[in-house]
């Protein structure tokens, strides 16, 4: 795998390093000697190794045979080389005219280093470019499979193909995640938790909705439900390829919207950086990244949301800041001109106050957007809208359905503008794309939540409908569950708790102390839809049976209802914390 082909590499970089690296007249002692023939040796070995891996890499990809071959053969050949030029340790001359060493041609070893690395490079590059064509190839059977999906007219069609598509998506979420691990860049690896995160979400909510729109084929707001998961669905999958391709639609550049904390940061680079350098920037250029900073305040300024006194604070804040650019920039125009003691004084007193006042508007944003954001959550706990919505759904009672939804179209918009505030104080990049992807989370579940919960008021005795309302609502509780941990870490930042690298999962999902391997969790992901999908089948066909009283289809929608308990416990939800609940429930069901 690529991953073994940068396990090898990385190993061979440092012998190489120091062979090169060794004294032009080290003393020769048999020590010396054998040390640099074992060096020589580990080289040798390790390309060996590290040719085989890209060899079987090459014989399962034929269109990158060729080129994977002829770098293979270069690198096997200036290992070869490397381990003959330090063959020294059984030689009494190592400088004898018979034999070639790294004591006589040192130039030898620094050839045979440099056609070895670049011919890795050209092996690690090749290896890449197959591991992004296998992710676009699975996301591609993704997407066909799903195209089959929105188009199914049966159930028992849309069993056959779902398995199918289950299979594909752990494929893909397998694929992925190995390139996530691999990402270097923490901004990619966030954005790519995301997606992965909107992905493994989207496929229960496009069980279900697809489902009721099965079994409600001419409901309106099943068909908008159904639609706009897989909508979103193809939005994630479109993000992963430009995260793993590094590319935009169309050529577009990526303008991720400044922050106030990234920018009250860059400007304060420049202010301090006059201490070294008074011509390094234009007062223009100070002039413009204040104004941006303060027009981003104004997210905060306008905001409904905002308290009074915050937004008093920076307002005033915000007016002191220009006061002491002006101040500032006079002083380092008069330096430029003339620089003595007193002004080069005056120029740090206008550097530290200018700093200071752009510490305490950081200070007062933090605090604006995480006050505001700890009080919605208090407040939402308890999730009595979604809670009022199942209930006035399963009554069939429409006027009240849509009296909560408007309530929860507001709170959308709450937790939205929470987001948006968030972003800006939340002190590193992965955050930021936290922040952003909630937001994205909210603004999309919200009104899915309300096309279920109209069909449900619509079709009140449906099984099915009652289940993809309860899957949208988890989503929704889930997501402000991830916020108080996002909004604790943000704090953490702040406070200098954690590193300014701090890494964040966008899941932010707290992991069980089991670990599982990648083909484990694969292995679960697969049994857990497939376990679904047969609960789900359980629930349509004893919906169907007029006596809902039956002893037998009480029996199966027990089953049916403890099969989904047990799925839950391998996603890390529902009512089964531990192992030994899952044992019970397994002991209940079966026995």
């Amino acid at each position: 795998s690529k991953r073994e082909c940068i396990a090898l590499c990385s190993g061979q970089k440092r012998q190489i390093t120091t062979l090169i690296n060794h004294k032009d007249k080290p003393k020769r002692s048999d020590k010396t000697l054998q040390a640099i023939q074992r060096v020589g040796q580990a080289v040798n070995l390790a390309v060996g190794r590290f040719v085989t891996v890209g060899e079987a890499i090459a014989n399962e990809n034929h269109e990158l045979k060729e080129e994977m071959s002829v770098a293979c053969i270069e690198a096997r050949r200036a290992g070869e080389t490397i381990a003959q030029l330090t063959d020294v340790a059984s030689l009494d001359h190592p400088e004898s005219d018979s034999h070639i060493t790294i004591f006589t041609d040192k130039t030898g070893v620094v050839k045979a280093a440099r056609l070895l690395l670049s011919s890795v490079t050209k092996v690690l590059v090749l290896a890449d470019r197959i591991v992004i064509k296998q992710i676009i190839t699975s996301r591609n059977k993704v997407l066909a499979t799903m195209e089959q999906l929105e188009k199914v007219s049966s159930f028992q069609e849309f069993v056959q193909i779902f398995s199918q598509f289950g299979n594909e998506m752990v494929e893909f979420a397998h694929l992925t995640g190995d390139r996530q691990n691999d990402l270097k860049d923490e901004k990619k690896k966030a954005r790519m938790a995301a997606s992965r995160a909107v992905l493994e979400k989207c496929t229960m909510m496009l069980l279900t909705a697809s489902k009721t729109c099965l079994r409600h084929p001419d409901c309106e707001s099943a068909r908008i439900n159904k639609d706009g998961v897989f909508h979103r669905m193809r939005l994630a999958l479109e993000q992963v390829i430009e995260i793993v391709t590094d590319s935009r639609p169309n050529g577009e550049n990526e303008m991720a919207p400044i922050s106030i904390y990234s920018g009250i940061k860059e400007f304060k680079n420049k202010v301090e950086g006059l201490r070294e350098n008074l011509y390094f920037l234009s007062k223009e250029n100070l002039s413009t990244m204040l104004e941006v900073i303060l027009e981003h305040t104004e997210d905060f300024t306008d905001s409904a949301y905002t308290s009074h006194e915050h937004r008093e604070h920076i307002l005033e804040l915000s007016k002191q800041a220009k006061m002491e650019l002006e101040q500032l920039v006079s002083v380092w125009m008069q330096a430029q001109n003339q620089k003595t003691k007193d002004l080069m004084e005056d120029l740090e007193v206008a550097i530290l106050k200018t700093c200071q006042c752009m510490n305490e508007l950081k200070r007062e944003v933090h605090s604006a957007a995480t006050s505001l954001a700890a009080d919605l959550l208090k407040y939402h706990t308890d999730h009595m809208v979604l809670k009022a919505l199942k209930i006035t759904g399963v009554e069939g009672n429409l006027e009240a359905v849509a009296e909560y939804t408007c309530k929860l179209s507001e709170q959308k918009e709450q937790l939205v503008e929470m987001c948006r505030l968030l972003r800006h104080v939340s002190g590193t990049e992965p955050l930021e794309i936290t922040c952003i992807h909630a937001e994205d989370t909210f603004q999309v579940t919200g009104p899915q939540i309300i096309s279920a919960a109209e069909t449900l008021a619509l079709h009140p005795s449906s099984k099915i409908a009652k289940e993809n309302l309860e899957v949208f609502c988890e989503a929704w509780e889930s997501q402000l569950s991830d916020m108080s941990l996002l909004l604790r870490e943000i704090n953490d930042v702040f406070e200098g708790r954690r590193g300014k690298n701090a890494k964040h999962n966008a899941n932010l999902k707290a992991l069980k102390p089991v670990k599982l391997d990648t083909e484990e969790q694969a292995k679960i992901a697969k049994l857990g839809l497939e376990l679904h999908l047969l609960t789900s089948d359980v629930d349509s066909e004893t919906e169907k049976w007029e006596d809902q009283e039956n002893e037998i289809v009480q029996h199966g929608q027990g089953m049916s209802s403890m099969a989904y308990s047990m799925y839950l416990f391998t996603r890390g939800e529902g009512l089964l914390k531990t192992t030994q609940d899952l044992f019970h429930q397994a002991e209940v069901m079966y026995f």
